[in-house]
């Protein structure tokens, strides 16, 4: 295949490639490193050999140490769950029921209660605006009202003046026309 020409040093022969043969030794490398990759994988990415092993050892553990114990402990379960849902669970059902029933009747009332509670403060707030306002009304009447007593002093005082005005042009005049029909 490949011809060997002896070394002048006396080392091993040299080969001459050929490039079929190149491919052959690439080709037996790739499978070499296949063949790694494949051992590296089944070593740190296949667990089930592990796996295998915790299962034997799982069932060893229950079936020939600890024999059917766990068994008569998942009957007694099973039994006790059977109780429950067959007696107990009809009993708390209908207790419950009388009790909500009762409970219920204790919650509406007191509902009533409550919104009747409600509705008189509401209809006391609404009376304690209503006097608030009124209060306020009265207070702005009063203010009013002392305005208005004010004001009609002011126009009575202004009249009294004018009348007093008047009374004296009109003496005054009383005397012109005297003065003058006497004359």
């Amino acid at each position: 295949m490949s011809r060997q020409t002896p070394s002048k040093s006396g080392s091993p022969p040299v080969q001459n490639p050929k490039p079929r043969d190149n491919i052959t030794a690439m080709g037996a490398a790739t499978e070499l490193i296949m063949r790694d990759v494949g051992e590296i994988h089944s070593r740190l990415l296949d667990h089930r050999p592990v796996i295998q092993g915790e299962t034997r050892y799982f069932v060893k553990e229950f079936e020939e140490k600890r024999g059917h114990r766990e068994m008569r402990v998942l009957g007694n379960l099973k039994n006790s769950i059977w109780e429950t849902k067959e007696q107990t669970l009809p009993k708390c059902v209908d207790l419950m029921q009388d009790q909500l029933g009762s409970a219920l009747k204790k919650l509406e009332n007191a509902n009533v209660a409550i919104l009747r509670l409600q509705e008189n403060g509401q209809e006391k707030a609404k009376n304690d605006l209503r006097k608030g306002n009124n209060e306020k009304l009265r207070a702005h009447w009063e203010i009013f009202m002392e305005e208005q007593h004010q004001k009609r002093l002011a126009v009575d005082e202004e009249h009294r003046k004018a009348m007093m005005r008047l009374k004296e042009q009109y003496a005054e005049m009383g005397k012109d026309l005297s003065k003058i029909a006497s004359l």
